[in-house]
This record gives C-alpha cells, structure tokens and sequence, in this order.
C-alpha cells in the first residue's frame, strides 16, 4: 500500500513515519521516498490501521492508487 504524506518533509519526519507503522506492524517494511513524500508499507495489517496511527502521530495520509 502507497501513501502520500503532504508534511513528510525531512529525515526526522520519515523516522517518526515509520516508527508509527511499525507501532501497528513491527515486522512491516517501510519505504519512503522523501523527495515525492510517499511512503510504501508492505504488512498484513489493514490498511485502515495504517492511516489511522500515521494521522494520530501527526501525518495525516492520502492512499495513492
């Protein structure tokens, strides 16, 4: 699953992005593209987690198709 995250601007920012996903999935992968502010989350979890925790920790996210 992709997301974009409008206020992802700086290393700091990634880390605390990823920390959120792996608080719902510690065995998640994580990708992130800073440059397009876009995150790439392969987990079993749903989806639905993901956005939840990510906009709780401040990052609010739009899926990408």
């Amino acid at each position: 699953m992709q997301f974009h995250i409008e206020n992802m601007e700086c290393n700091g920012c990634a880390r605390s992005v990823t920390k959120a996903v792996e608080n719902v999935d510690p065995s998640a992968q994580v990708e992130i593209d800073l440059p397009q502010r876009n995150v790439t989350i392969t987990s079993t979890q749903p989806e639905a987690a993901f956005e939840a925790a990510l906009s709780e920790a401040g990052f609010p996210a739009q899926k990408l198709s």
